[in-house]
């Protein structure tokens, strides 16, 4: 039998393969759909001390668009 899981967000049930488990530090996040894990992410991003969210959101940004400007640079060539 597979293993199941259930969207923390929703409650909704789904199997190992599907949906999104995000797992750090002992924390075990389970969303069956992005939408899901989209609606519990803004509510952390929203709630969160801002001290914490801010530098690593925008070092994640930075680091992102670094990337895809070396996309853009390599389909130039």
């Amino acid at each position: 039998m597979r293993e199941k899981f259930t969207c923390q967000t929703c409650g909704r049930p789904f199997p190992r393969g599907q949906g999104i488990v995000i797992s750090r530090g002992g924390l075990t996040l389970t969303f069956h759909s992005s939408r899901c894990a989209y609606k519990f992410l803004r509510l952390v991003f929203e709630r969160a001390d801002e001290r914490c969210v801010v530098n690593t959101a925008r070092e994640l940004r930075e680091e992102l668009e670094k990337l895809l400007e070396a996309r853009r640079v390599k389909k130039r060539i």
